[in-house]
Formats: C-alpha cells, structure tokens, sequence
C-alpha cells in the first residue's frame, strides 16, 4: 500500500499535463501511486496519461465516458485509491521538488494526522513567483490541533489541493465532491471541521498555476449562482451535527462575504444577472442568520435591497476616488513643500561636522557604513552621524540615542541638503542633490566577482529590472570608493566608469573579522542553541537571475546536514534579496523549525554568523572574499558554474583561482567533509594565495583609515597584506583624535 494516491483529474490541459505528472514521478520519495481520470477530455490528455501509464506502473487511468467536471472526477478517483493519504493535484499545477519528502516526514512527525496543510506559490504566466500571503499561518506547531483551536487555519484559500487527507479519515465521513462549480467549499468546510487532528507545514510544496486567461472561476457566466447551492450544502452538514453549531456565526459571516466578493467584481457575472444574484445572497443570509447574531463589515449591504446596495457602492467608489484624489493632490502639495523646503536649506552653508549614512537601502545601521559611524564615533567625536531608514520599524532595530531621519521626511531633506559627508554602499535616490563641497562615499558591498553596472549591458538577462544608464547617472555622485583589494580597484572602475578615486582602505566592515579568535561569534551559538563543541558549516548561496525568482536549490539541505554528522551544525544564509521571497519557504524554514539547520537569513550582521563558524561553503557569493579574512576554509561548490557564468558574467574563473577546493555534486562535497580533506594543507595553501590577491588591504584598520583619511582629512594611515592576520582593531581600541 503506498503512502499517497494522487488523484489528477484532466481537461483540456494537453500543453501542461506532462509537467504535472513529471513533477509528481519525479519526486525523491517514491512511495505513490497516480489516478489519472481523464474526464472525457477533447484534446491529447486520454493519449498523454496511456503513454505515461505504459511506463510507469504506478500511474492508473481512468476514462470517463461522459465529461462531469472537476467534482466528480476526483470522486471517480477515490474508490481506485489505496494509499494512506490522498492528494487532490489539479492538472495544469505541479509539485515542487521534494514535496512529498517534506510531507512524509511532517505526517511522521505529527503521528498521522487527518489532515495536514502545506504552502503553495502562485506562479504567473509571465515568469512571476509569490508565496501565499498567509503563509505564516502555516507556522508549525510541534503537534496538532482542530479548527477551533486555530481557527485562522480557515483563513487560508478554501481549496482542496493545498492539503493532503488521511484516507481512512475520508471513507469514514464519507466525503465525497458534489458537482457544480464551487465544488471545494462544501468539501473543505466540512472536512477542516470534522477532523480531530490537523497539522501543518510551512513549505511550498506546490505550484499554482496563474494562466494568463485565468482559471475557470474567472469567466464571465450564470454559473457562479452554484455558490449559493454550495454554501446550502454547507450549512446542511452543520445543521446535522450540534458539535458543529458553534460554527454558524463564522460560515453566516463567510458565506455573505464571498457572494458580495463575487458580486463586486466587474467580470463574474452577466450586467443582468447581478441584481437576482444579490436577492438570493440576501436571502440566504437572512435564512441563515444565527439567532442574536449581527451582521458586520461588508455583510451589513445584504441587509437592505439591492438598490440600496448599488447607493452604498456607488458612494465607497465614490469616497475611494475622492481619497485618491485627495491624495494625489497632498502629494503635490507635499511634493511642492519638500522642494521648498530643499530650495532654502540648500542656501545654507554645508555643515562641515555633519555625516549622514545608510546601508542596503536605508534597512538600518549595517555593514560598512556601520563600521564607519562606530569608528568615527570613537576617532572624531565631534562628528554628527544621522541614520537614514526607510520607516520607523527599521528605526526601532537601531542602538539607543542615534540619531536618525525617515526617507522623505522633511528632516531628511534638511539633513541631506547640509551634510558635508555622505556614506552608502549602494546609491542614494536619484532626487538627491549633491551640492558644491560635499563628499559622497561609497563604501560597496564587498569584492566583486559576478559583473556589475555597465558590465550588465553585456548580460540583457542579469540587468533585467535594473536600468544601468540611471544607476550610473547616480554613481556619477560619487567622490571615493573604498576597495579591499587591486582587483576590486580594477572592478569597480570598468563597471563604474565615473568620477571618483578609489581609496586602498580595506572594507570596514570586515576589520572584526582580522585575527579573530575562536572566541569570536559565541553569542551566535548561544542565541542557536548550537553546541560549544560543534563544527558549524556556513552555507551561503547566491542568487541566479537566469532563474525564475532567482533562488535554485544546488545543494539537499536536510541530506547535506544529516551527511555531516552529528557533531556538525550546517547554518545557512540566503542571498538578501531572497530573504521575503519563496525561497524560505522552499524548504528552509521548515528545516530550520525542525532543527535540521539554523536559518540564519534574517542576521543583521553577516560578520557574526561569519565568525561563529568554522568553514564557507558558497558557491559563487562575494562572501568569500570577507570570508577568506578569517584565514578559515572555504569550500566552493560549482556544479553549475558554466550556465552562471554565461546568464552573469563573472570577472574571474573562480573554479581556476578557488580560495579551497571545488566540488561539482553534491556526493564529492560530502566526500570533502567525510575525507576531511577540506580543511587539508591543499585547502590553506588555496586560501593563502586567495587572500594575497584579493584581500590585500584588509589589515583590521580599514574604519579607522577611512575617518581619519576621508572624514578628517589626515594622511592616509600605511596599509599591507603583512598585517593579515594581526590583532584587529575594534572600536574599543581606536584612538581619539586630537
């Protein structure tokens, strides 16, 4: 008996049915069988499932003799169903990679649940990925629970393929699909509320196809009345079981708000349809009305009659457009005053003593920049150092007492029309104005290796979304450039062709990391709760824009982990502009909630998690470079470094010039880690040679260099490869300035 049936019931999907089913077959966990109900398609899909069906014995087909719709094709599934769980796949959807694994091992977890809910992605015809926006309702607990329990788990999308049901659980109710074309809410209401054991998992296990025609529920037609026979099939299961009345009030409240959702849109129902359509919504809400209930919200519209509904409308859309209007008109209000404003402090005299930073923009005091405003906190005191931050949440992730402006307030555009000093290590927005006498300095995000600015217009695939004429136009601001090395130097002045000098300071934010000890990044491993005696793996990826999302799973996480070993903790950190995507919930979140790696994404600072591990595995980040500072191995995994190369570009073979060894699998990485090889007499002499190209002037005074040189105007403090490692220099031990 296998652990899945997945039922695929099909229709006119000739030209997605073949994706479908490989993602299903595909899976690393094998133990399925698929039931194939070719609903008497018109189109190749009988032929298609005959052919896969031929190959593979766990695929069974079924051919209908008459066409009877999504519902009832899943119920003729069913009965030919002999694993533990069901799986309802809509046929143009597909299964992410490791799906089932993922669910197999929650189902074991959580001793069998009914039913158990996992994440879907939308993924649009045009190339578009995003996450269910309730995703964090999918936030596992250690066990299970029922709807009144969590009742935000019916906040979810009703329907019945973002779940997987326990077979016996179904047969015993006897579930079954009605027809019609709301087919999903009188099965997933009922089947949520009847389960005594649900459980979750917080990871896209599937995605849901957006045609760009939309799906059937999108037409125009009469058939959206079926709603109403639906939610009267509800509230019929409900009325038959008084362990369920509690529910009445939530599915009376439900019901309206999805015949009004319904309603609202210009596109669901013929002109001439909409009044009856409201009648009978209207009608059902007062018959179904719980006693002592009150309508709420949107709901209170089914109280009175349809005319009355069109006025109530009519007056929102009203009230919407004279809001929008209203706001359009203080935005050029406001727009004119901040010109205004910037007009008269841009004829005060510069304030020599005032420097103003951001980082990764304006997400708080982070990386280079940071490590200038500490620095210059100690050196020159007498500095005033202002924070610009994108809004007062990230203004609350600042240290007490600093001093800080929301972008675009009025207090940032006095404070960046009089500053004399500017740090960032990306560009400002373009409406800054740089005046005479001020000094914009540039710190980067470390040493390039992958091609950046004018480098791009070679890549028409890497640039997508970037437009590098208006970049370059704001790089021509710049006044300095920090670099850590002669080939960052060369970089940045080919990609960046402007006027600006490039300083040999080292990059500031990697002046913690000199000479560390092994002391260094305990908090981190306290904070995680991973052992003293742990060898901690860095994982960190970079993102690839030849794929969509840019986020490719290149490594098994949960095998390279387990792979390791006990005495090893493998931490991984995704690229930042991965961090509110898909990505997460691929996989990692769920294998960070399980203890099978620390998620180390949403870390502040990269140099603690740097410091609290023992070794990089990467495969093309510029974190190497910050990396190969701490005189620690690096491993680089490149098993798809031809296809990086050609969609980005990159400016160095970093399969030729590795700072350790290169793997190519992820059965020779794990040989690496097991042989030990990758911490080998091989691994340092790569990683010496690695550092003396690359990280020449990153001598632990990097912060300090650049107050004293580029703030305060003193000569330029030596700096040498000689000094690596050495002592490094905190803030607590830079000297004042006198």
């Amino acid at each position: 008996m296998p652990r899945f049936s997945v039922i695929v019931p099909c229709f006119k999907v000739q030209g997605f049915l073949r994706e479908c089913l490989d993602s299903v077959l595909g899976q690393s966990f094998g133990d399925l069988e698929v039931i194939a109900v070719d609903d008497r398609s018109p189109d190749g899909c009988g032929a298609i499932l005959d052919e896969y069906a031929a190959r593979d014995p766990r695929v069974k087909v079924l051919h209908l003799p008459e066409n009877v719709g999504l519902g009832r094709a899943r119920n003729a599934g069913m009965p030919h169903a002999t694993g533990d769980y069901l799986l309802f796949l809509d046929s143009d959807d597909t299964l992410t990679p490791g799906a089932l694994a993922a669910v197999a091992g929650r189902l074991a977890e959580t001793a069998d649940p009914d039913v158990l809910v996992f994440d879907y992605a939308r993924t649009y015809w045009w190339g578009g990925t995003r996450r269910n926006v309730l995703a964090q309702v999918l936030a596992a607990e250690d066990g299970t629970f029922t709807a009144a329990e969590r009742p935000e788990i019916l906040d979810l999308l009703m329907v019945v393929w973002n779940k997987v049901y326990r077979r016996d659980f179904v047969t015993r109710h006897g579930f079954a699909f009605p027809p019609g074309y709301y087919e999903d809410t009188p099965w997933t209401f009922p089947v949520m509320l009847s389960a005594g054991r649900i459980a979750t998992l917080d990871q896209i296990c599937l995605h849901y196809r957006q045609r760009r025609q939309g799906n059937i529920l999108s037409t125009t037609s009469r058939k959206h009345f079926d709603v109403h026979e639906q939610y009267e099939r509800v509230f019929a299961f409900v009325e038959g079981d008084p362990e369920l009345w509690r529910w009445r009030p939530y599915l009376h409240r439900k019901m309206g708000e999805h015949c009004l959702d319904i309603l609202a849109k210009p596109d669901r129902l013929p002109p001439g349809d909409k009044a009856e359509f409201f009648r009978r919504t209207a009608e059902m809400f007062r018959t179904h009305k719980p006693e002592g209930t009150r309508a709420k919200g949107e709901t209170r519209l089914l109280e009175g009659g349809y005319g009355a509904y069109l006025l109530r409308r009519r007056a929102a859309q009203a009230g919407r457009e004279a809001g929008r209007r209203a706001a359009r008109l203080r935005t050029a209000a406001g727009a004119r005053a901040r010109r205004g404003w910037s007009a008269v402090q841009s004829r005060r005299p510069l304030d020599p003593g005032l420097v103003v930073y951001s980082a990764s923009s304006h997400r708080g005091m982070l990386g280079d920049p940071a490590a200038v405003y500490r620095a210059a906190k100690v050196i020159a005191p007498q500095l005033r150092g202002v924070w610009v931050v994108r809004d007062e949440e990230t203004a609350a992730t600042l240290p007490p007492d600093t001093e800080y402006v929301l972008l675009g307030s009025r207090r940032y555009l006095e404070v960046t029309a009089r500053a004399a000093f500017f740090v960032n290590d990306v560009n400002w927005p373009g409406a800054l104005a740089k005046r005479p006498g001020a000094t914009h300095i540039q710190t980067h995000q470390g040493t390039p290796l992958k091609y950046l600015g004018a480098d791009l217009l070679d890549r028409p695939g890497a640039r997508l979304g970037f437009d590098v004429p208006r970049m370059l136009r704001r790089a021509d601001r710049w006044d300095y450039g920090l670099v850590a090395g002669r080939h960052a130097e060369l970089v940045w002045e080919r990609a960046f062709p402007c006027h600006f000098t490039s300083v040999r300071t080292g990059s500031p934010r990697n002046d913690v990391l000199v000479g560390a000890g092994a002391s260094r990044g305990r908090e981190f491993r306290r904070r995680h709760g991973i052992p003293e005696d742990h060898t901690v793996v860095l994982y960190a990826p970079t993102r690839r824009d030849h794929v969509r999302g840019g986020h490719a799973d290149r490594i098994d996480l949960a095998a390279f982990a387990a792979d390791l070993g006990e005495d090893h903790t493998l931490v991984v950190r995704l690229h930042p502009s991965l961090a509110n995507g898909p990505a997460r919930g691929a996989g990692l979140s769920e294998l960070a909630r399980r203890g099978v790696v620390v998620d180390a994404t949403d870390e502040p600072d990269a140099a603690e998690v740097m410091l609290a591990s023992d070794a990089l595995v990467t495969d093309y980040s510029s974190i190497m470079f910050d990396y190969a500072v701490l005189d620690r191995p690096i491993v680089v995994h490149a098993d798809d470094w031809d296809t990086f190369r050609a969609s980005r570009g990159a400016y160095l073979d970093i399969t030729a010039q590795p700072p350790g060894h290169v793997t190519y699998s992820q059965p020779e990485l794990v040989r690496l880690f097991e042989s030990g090889a990758w911490r080998d007499r091989e691994s340092a002499a790569l990683r010496a040679g690695f550092r003396a190209r690359f990280c020449e002037f990153e001598d632990g005074r990097a912060a300090e260099r650049v107050v004293r040189t580029l703030l305060l105007g003193e000569a330029m403090p030596a700096t040498g490869a000689a000094r690596i490692p050495g002592p490094a220099v905190g803030a607590d031990q830079l000297t004042r300035s006198s």
